[in-house]
């Protein structure tokens, strides 16, 4: 699908883009309240910042990430930053973008607000999505936990307990208000809380007030029980370490057609995600799916401890015993806005997706019309010759498989013993050898074959089609335009003897595809073609003479300087070389000339 197709059916939604360039790197992280525009600001104006400009230039395609509000979109923007680190983003060397919650390594902590380099010795909690949600959040550990915030000077410099003491915001361990094991457990217990272990917290506080209650102290059961509230405002408010390693699937089906995708949740942020299409599933309950995936894609992996699904399933606890993991079905408040990504961003993949098919399948069934085929043309290979005045001449031939390349597919073929340039000769061999093979192992045939030249390689693909007995492929040849422009292409098709030939215009879609194709083709044969180029220059001929192994060859050189002075040499001269002996000087002579 083209860049123009994706915008035209991209979401409005808030989310995260990423662009592409032609190798599949990243390049460029951002976010958008309004994806559809965001995105398609980049390709519809001129850009005055040449940075921009070279962005656009080096962008292939673009993938997006759908979220629910703007500030998970601006959490994810940053933790995709840090794991991609795109060239054309603005980069810090280290994450000062967000304010953390740290706990020191003295002797009696201290909790405080963080941002900049962090050290290995302390504690960090976060990142929170704004300042002042942390120190809200430290406004009321202090009520809870009553460990200290002040400062490191300050905490020495005491000789009396300060204010915070005296209205019950601190124990005071800086004048030996409380026992240091009392407060290294305050300590701990809030470091497990902004850990996302606070459970057992919020049990002591609750048992604590119900025993408050009980016994009628009722000042005390009030103060417990606004600490349980802030306890849980806390937790709700924190962003990222409240939630431990879980991967978050979600199932979708549309049109019949299924598909799955999967974050990966790290020490709660998303450092990830895979959009898959499972096969053969078409038609079934999303329900089931779901149940076929997870095995399939988790044995043999490092699963996590948690598995948040979309859907419930009917084989759970078989599941996740296999897996040794736990499902999760219903998730709870802090783990909704993850399953809401992840179900948001499917439906965006599966749409796009089912657009891409749709327009590959109505571009098909147009080149069918255009080339006037009995049946629609779902399978698809081309051929093209590739080679330097004569030199190294390779073949390719790509195969594409309903508009889609199906590179596994692809085959390169070396052509020998031809005269050196001849293209007809070389499209012979390959078409020959490429469908007899087919033939032989019983293989599908393809229903259209494109052939990258003109009237004359056509004919020989032809030929070769009629002296194995093939009749039910249509051949078509691909001519090259007025002077090699793109989009001036030739179609040439031959019809019991006749001639035909189609000319389309540049944007039409059917021309389009077989550009593609052709294209490819062409691509996969220069690529190889330089290969075996390279090769043949860096390879010796003495390496393809029997009997002359890496000692041989060696010495050889050391006695006469080089390949160009054996080459001149006689078989006599030849001989004199340790080890070498008249068959096999005979043997080199023979080789050598021939290859000149």
């Amino acid at each position: 699908m083209t860049i123009k197709e994706k915008l035209d059916n991209l979401t409005q939604n808030s989310g995260v883009y990423q662009m592409l360039d032609k190798q599949g790197l990243v390049i460029y992280i951002g976010k958008a309240k309004n994806l559809k525009n965001r995105v398609s600001s980049y390709f519809v104006k001129q850009h005055e910042s040449g940075k921009t400009r070279a962005l656009v230039t080096n962008i292939s395609t673009f993938e997006v990430i759908v979220t629910q509000t703007e500030t998970q979109a601006l959490l994810l923007e940053a933790e995709l930053i840090k794991q991609h680190m795109p060239r054309y983003n603005i980069l810090l060397k280290d994450s000062k973008s967000y304010p953390y919650i740290a706990i020191s390594n003295d002797k009696h902590p201290r909790v405080s607000f963080f941002r900049g380099t962090k050290q290995e010795k302390h504690q960090y909690f976060g990142p929170y999505p704004s300042a002042h949600v942390v120190r809200d959040s430290l406004s009321l550990l202090k009520k809870i936990f009553k460990v200290r915030q002040c400062t490191n000077a300050t905490y020495r410099s005491r000789s009396r307990a300060c204010l915070e003491y005296q209205i019950g915001l601190c124990s005071a361990p800086c004048v030996g208000h409380i026992k240091d094991d009392d407060y290294q457990q305050d300590v701990k217990m809030m470091s497990l809380f902004l850990g996302g272990k606070g459970k057992q917290t919020l049990e002591k506080i609750s048992k604590k007030m119900q025993a408050a209650s009980v016994n009628q102290e009722f000042e005390l059961a009030a103060r417990l029980r606004d600490q349980l509230i802030d306890l849980r405002k806390i937790q709700e408010q924190h962003s990222s370490s409240s939630t431990a390693d879980m991967d978050v699937i979600s199932a979708f089906q549309q049109d019949g057609v299924n598909a799955i995708e999967v974050l990966f949740i790290r020490s709660g942020k998303q450092v990830g995600q895979e959009f898959i299409l499972p096969k053969n599933s078409n038609h079934q309950s999303v329900e089931v799916v779901l149940c076929a995936f997870l095995p399939l894609y988790y044995v043999g992996k490092d699963t996590p401890k948690q598995l948040l699904v979309s859907h419930k399933l009917l084989d759970k606890k078989i599941i996740s015993s296999a897996l040794h993991t736990h499902i999760i079905d219903t998730p709870s408040k802090d783990k909704k806005h993850y399953l809401s990504i992840a179900n948001l961003t499917v439906k965006e993949n599966l749409n796009q997706n089912l657009l891409a098919r749709f327009r590959k399948k109505s571009t098909l069934v147009h080149l069918q019309s255009v080339l006037n085929l009995k049946k629609l043309p779902e399978y698809m290979e081309c051929f093209d010759i590739s080679h330097m005045m004569g030199e190294a001449t390779t073949a390719s031939c790509v195969v594409f498989e309903k508009g889609v390349p199906k590179v596994s597919k692809y085959r390169q073929f070396d052509i020998k013993n031809i005269t050196p340039g001849d293209d007809y000769a070389a499209m012979n061999q390959v078409v020959y050898r490429r469908y007899s093979k087919l033939l032989k192992d019983n293989q599908p045939l393809p229903d259209l074959v494109f052939i990258d030249g003109g009237l004359g390689q056509l004919n020989q693909a032809i030929m070769v089609m009629d002296s194995i007995g093939i009749d039910e492929i249509q051949l078509v040849g691909v001519a090259k335009g007025e002077n090699r422009k793109a989009g001036l292409e030739t179609l040439i098709m031959v019809d019991n003897g006749q001639v035909n030939k189609i000319n389309l215009a540049p944007q039409d879609p059917a021309l389009m595809l077989v550009n593609h194709i052709r294209d490819e083709s062409h691509r996969f044969a220069i690529k190889n073609h330089r290969l075996k180029r390279s090769k043949n220059r860096t390879t010796s001929p003495l390496e393809s003479i029997k009997g002359v192994g890496k000692l041989r060859r060696s010495a050889l050189l050391n006695y006469f300087g080089g390949l160009e002075e054996i080459k001149q040499a006689s078989v006599n001269e030849i001989q004199k070389v340790n080890g070498i002996n008249l068959a096999l000087a005979t043997k080199i002579v023979e080789t050598l000339n021939s290859s000149r």
